[in-house]
């Protein structure tokens, strides 16, 4: 092998084992096009069941970088520690998770090491270059675009959440062995505090196989509820968009788009969406879209295998009944 290692960065602070396994499935895609070696950076506590994920998916190595200054998130000591971590090892590729924490952390080290970086990214393939290309969603999920990874390394890529279905290695699984990597955060101190950190409680929408969706179309906030009582009665989760979410009608927890959760379920009903371009980045990647609108013509619809078109304060209601056998 030849190179730097493809590095696959996590921490335990709203990462699943899932989570893990995901970016795991790109890095030895990444590592088997560079012919490089693949490992996973722990930064912080440690993950449940992040070992077993490195054996199955053919990681060479495991690095757990511990400090009290990583015990919970803040950007700013982890933005030193991967860059220290970058000037000892010299990756070849970075790879996160695009969670929210990624989003601050990602653009900040590639600032503080000069490199590359793409966020947003849907997939990756070797080219006739000995490089990657990495594909991405832009302009707002409207399209899609390729940037070939060239220049200075580390090149840092984020990866959306729920693109790829974890495949495990070929090879046996194996345990890795897993090294301590010594930082000096001495010096390092946040420079924003949280005075209250946003909480949510419950099952994760990244995780439901069946979500709920409710859009500005349900005409106001009181009939939201008709989404959680669907949700409810077919075993989901209740979701929005963010044009309601900006207005009240649901928690930021609930919102599904570019600036919300990314998810794939078996099952998306969406009721009163339009199919604007931001929230279906969120949500395409779910196995059977049901469209209700009353608008023949929005967006929705070219996205959806099942569409009804009609008012949904009609259609809904009779499906909870249905469901329920009243």
């Amino acid at each position: 092998m030849t190179g730097g290692p493809v590095v696959a960065c996590a921490w335990r602070q709203g990462t699943t084992t899932s989570d893990v396994e995901e970016i795991l499935t790109f890095g030895r895609q990444a590592s088997e096009a560079l012919g490089t070696e693949l490992r996973l950076l722990v930064l912080g506590p440690w993950i449940d069941g992040a070992a077993e994920a490195a054996g199955r998916h053919g990681v060479d190595g495991v690095d757990r970088a511990e400090s009290p200054k990583l015990e919970d998130f803040q950007p700013d000591p982890y933005v030193e520690a991967l860059a220290q971590y970058c000037a000892r090892y010299g990756p070849r590729v970075l790879l996160f998770s695009q969670t929210f924490d990624a989003r601050l952390i990602a653009p900040r080290l590639a600032g503080r090491l000069r490199a590359g970086v793409v966020m947003n990214a849907l997939d990756l393939k070797p080219n006739h270059e000995g490089t990657l290309d990495v594909t991405a969603s832009a302009h707002g999920g409207d399209t899609r675009a390729v940037y070939t990874l060239g220049g200075p390394q580390p090149h840092i890529v984020a990866v959306l959440p729920g693109r790829a279905a974890t495949e495990p290695s070929v090879r046996a699984a194996t345990r890795p062995p897993v090294q301590s990597v010594d930082l000096d955060l001495a010096g390092v101190e946040e420079r924003i505090q949280v005075i209250q950190p946003a909480r949510a409680e419950g099952p994760r929408l990244e995780d439901a196989q069946t979500i709920v969706a409710g859009g500005r179309g349900l005409g106001s906030p009181e009939n939201y509820r008709l989404i959680e009582q669907l949700a409810e009665a077919m075993g989901g989760l209740a979701a929005a968009s963010r044009p309601i979410v900006d207005d009240g009608w649901a928690g930021p927890s609930r919102q599904i788009g570019l600036t919300g959760k990314m998810v794939r379920p078996a099952l998306y009903v969406a009721v009163g969406v339009s199919g604007a371009s931001q929230h279906m980045a969120g949500c395409s990647a779910a196995k059977t879209i049901v469209a209700i609108n009353s608008d023949r013509e929005a967006a929705i619809f070219r996205y959806a295998r099942y569409g009804v078109a009609g008012d949904c304060l009609e259609i809904v209601p009779e499906l909870i009944r249905a469901l329920k056998n009243e």
